[in-house]
């Protein structure tokens, strides 16, 4: 499973759930095969996971599935008791972090570009992060934490020459659809499997993953 080791977006593409706030909403998530679980940092977010709930989250997450810690312009003390206390195998990053900034953990990251109104040419600001080991393209302004279900024109998405992460607005009745015009990497989702922020819901999560099996497999047929 896993993101870390890269593979073959043509193949078949990743799923990574974000926004966890119960164990057991983790445990079903990886019976149902997703490859990366999300955990929320922001301090504005709705989904943000407090410290003293890491130890248990984590404990959720089996071996050969990614742990993502999401940061939007943390100091570097919050990211570092984050990583101590919850070992994850990838960060994600949604603020002005730096390229150094974002690199200094020791651990590859995700850097989130903005896809909303007035949000800079992504084909410019990926250029300012060398580093990166994968872009997460998300619909929503510069300056927000994403997860706010707000879409985007797929058609838009430009060639970075990296691994492309696909978020903002993805449920299960259009999924299907952003993998076959964007063909990304992975897909990322939060509030289009929730009842609530925070609160996954058990059959929507399910389907999503048949959408994307399915998209893969008509792609592949």
């Amino acid at each position: 499973m896993g993101l870390a080791g890269g593979g073959d977006a043509l193949t078949r593409t990743r799923i990574k759930f974000c926004g966890f706030t119960r164990p057991g909403d983790v445990r079903l998530a990886v019976e149902l095969g997703i490859d990366a679980i999300g955990f929320v940092f922001a301090a504005t977010s709705p989904r943000r996971l407090p410290v003293a709930q890491i130890d248990g989250m984590r404990a959720a997450v089996p071996p050969l599935v990614d742990v993502v810690a999401l940061f939007m312009d943390a100091s570097g003390s919050e990211v570092l008791d984050v990583v101590r206390a919850l070992r994850p195998s990838l960060l994600q990053f949604h603020g002005r972090e730096s390229d150094a900034f974002c690199r200094g953990f020791g651990l590859p990251f995700l850097k989130t570009l903005a896809m909303g109104p007035g949000a800079p040419d992504p084909s410019v600001e990926a250029k300012r992060y060398p580093s990166a080991a994968a872009f997460l393209l998300d619909g929503h302004a510069p300056g927000e934490s994403g997860g706010r279900g707000q879409g985007f024109d797929w058609n838009t998405v430009p060639a970075l020459n990296r691994p492309v992460f696909l978020a903002g607005g993805l449920n299960t009745g259009n999924v299907g659809e952003a993998i076959r015009t964007v063909r990304p990497f992975a897909v990322d989702v939060a509030s289009g499997i929730e009842s609530a922020p925070g609160i996954k819901d058990g059959a929507r999560m399910q389907q999503f993953v048949e959408e994307v099996r399915r998209a893969d497999r008509n792609a592949a047929s």
